[in-house]
């Protein structure tokens, strides 16, 4: 009873406040109109796809995720994403990305110790995708 109490005062107060914002929209916002243009999609098809991220970045934060760990070589793509896109993320979703660009024997060696071990310093893998090699790259 008391959770659907609050259910619904938090539903009130939305609605009280007109057109609701997300935490998160504003973030969004800017990065839809600046630096994810030109698109494919339209910006509301950008925006659902935003509000996506945001919600699930909620639910990782409320298992006490504040922080994720990515490892790419270190080609320029991956310095884009290191720099321009992990930084979008952080502000859209409020989670941090610790991004570490290295060379990609290194990559394969912390990739291959990985699996060998059953643990990883990482929570991602940023790879190339030509499928040549030891993994997929």
């Amino acid at each position: 009873m008391k959770v659907q109490f609050k259910a619904v005062a938090f539903a009130a107060a939305a609605l009280a406040l007109g057109q609701a914002a997300w935490a998160g929209e504003a973030e969004a916002k800017k990065w839809i109109d600046s630096e994810f243009q030109p698109s494919t999609l339209s910006k509301d098809q950008q925006t659902a796809e935003m509000k996506w991220f945001i919600d699930a970045a909620k639910k990782l934060q409320g298992k006490g995720v504040k922080e994720i760990s990515v490892v790419s070589e270190t080609i320029t793509t991956h310095e884009y994403e290191s720099k321009t896109l992990a930084k979008a993320f952080e502000e859209i979703t409020g989670i941090k990305v610790k991004h570490d660009l290295i060379q990609e024997g290194d990559v394969v060696e912390k990739l291959q110790t990985s699996m060998q071990s059953g643990k990883s310093i990482y929570d991602g893998w940023i790879s190339d995708s030509d499928l040549i090699g030891t993994h997929y790259r």
